[in-house]
C-alpha cells in the first residue's frame, strides 16, 4: 500500500519499491513454502525491512542502532544476512543493472568491463584474519575488487584482506564474470593487472580471439565514487567480506533504482 510520506531520505519511494517487490516478494514466497519464512509471528513488512537495510547502508550507523520505528535490528539484520546468503542481492543488482542498460538504449549484457581494486580501512569489530596491510598504498585493511561495465554498474565484487594482490583478486573477478556473462570479450585494466590477470583473460576461451586489455580506468573510478555516497561503505565494518560484498551490492542496487526513477537524495558529505 503506497505511504503517503516517507520518514527518511533513504526510504524507498512507491516507484522505487515497484523495482524491488516482485523478487523480495518471490522470495518470501519461496522460504514460506519451505517453512523458512523469518518474520513468523509476526510477519514484517518487506518494505520496511528493506528501508532499514538502506539506512544502514547510506548513514553508515551500526544495525543496534537504527532507530525505533524500523523492526528490531536483530530481524533486520535477520532479513540482511538471509537475503546475502540466498543471492538475493546479486539478483537484484543483476536486475537493475539490465533495466538501466536497456534505458540507456544499450545491449541488456554488457560486451566488455573494467576491472579495478580499492584497499579501505578497516573498523574495530572487523577480525584482524580477515585484514592485511596493502603495501603500495600503505593501508592496513580489506581490499575491494570489482568488475563493471562500461556505464560503470556492477558486474562482479570481491572483497578479501588488503594484502591480497590485485592479480590474485582480479583472476577471481574475471572469472567470474566470464561464467556469468559469456558475451564479454574486452577488458580494461591498469597496470596492476599487467601479467596474470591479462594472460589468464586472454586464455579464457582458445578459440576466441581478440580479447583486450586496455587501460580505461575512468570509469571504475567513477564507480567507487558512487560507493562513497554510503557512509556505510568509508570504510569496511562488515565481520564477514561476504557481508562486505553485500552492502556493494546494496549500494548499487539503490544508485540504480534512483537512476530508473529519476530521484536524488542528499549527499552525506555535504551535509
Amino acid at each position: 500500500m503506497p505511504r503517503k510520506q516517507r520518514s527518511y531520505p533513504s526510504d524507498l519511494s512507491d516507484a522505487r519499491w515497484g523495482l524491488l517487490e516482485p523478487a523480495l516478494t518471490a522470495w518470501r514466497a519461496e522460504r514460506r513454502g519451505k517453512g523458512l519464512d523469518i518474520g513468523r509471528p509476526p510477519e514484517h513488512d518487506l518494505r520496511r525491512i528493506m528501508d532499514a537495510i538502506l539506512y544502514v547502508d547510506r548513514t553508515g550507523v551500526p544495525w543496534r542502532y537504527l532507530p525505533h520505528d524500523f523492526a528490531p535490528w536483530e530481524t533486520v539484520y535477520g532479513y540482511f544476512a538471509a537475503w546475502q546468503k540466498d543471492g538475493v542481492f546479486d539478483q537484484l543488482n543483476g536486475l537493475m543493472r539490465r533495466l538501466v542498460r536497456e534505458a540507456e538504449g544499450r545491449d541488456a549484457e554488457p560486451s566488455a568491463c573494467v576491472l579495478d581494486a580499492q584497499s579501505v580501512k578497516t573498523s574495530a569489530n572487523v577480525p584482524a584474519a580477515s585484514q592485511g596491510i596493502d603495501a603500495g598504498k600503505k593501508i592496513a585493511g580489506r581490499k575491494r575488487h570489482i568488475g563493471v561495465d562500461t556505464l560503470g554498474l556492477l558486474l562482479a565484487v570481491l572483497v578479501t584482506a588488503a594484502s591480497v594482490s590485485d592479480n590474485a583478486g582480479g583472476i577471481h573477478v574475471l572469472t567470474n564474470i566470464a561464467a556469468d556473462h559469456p558475451r564479454i570479450t574486452k577488458a580494461w585494466a591498469d597496470n596492476g593487472y599487467r601479467t596474470k590477470v591479462i594472460d589468464h583473460g586472454a586464455r579464457r576461451d582458445p578459440a576466441r580471439k581478440g580479447f583486450k586489455v586496455i587501460p580505461r580506468r575512468w570509469v571504475v573510478e567513477r564507480t567507487f565514487g558512487w560507493l562513497m555516497h554510503h557512509r556505510r561503505l568509508a570504510r569496511d565494518y562488515e565481520t564477514h567480506p561476504h557481508r562486505s560484498e553485500a552492502m556493494i551490492c546494496l549500494a548499487m542496487i539503490d544508485l540504480m533504482s534512483r537512476r530508473l526513477t529519476r530521484e536524488s537524495t542528499p549527499n552525506w558529505k555535504c551535509a
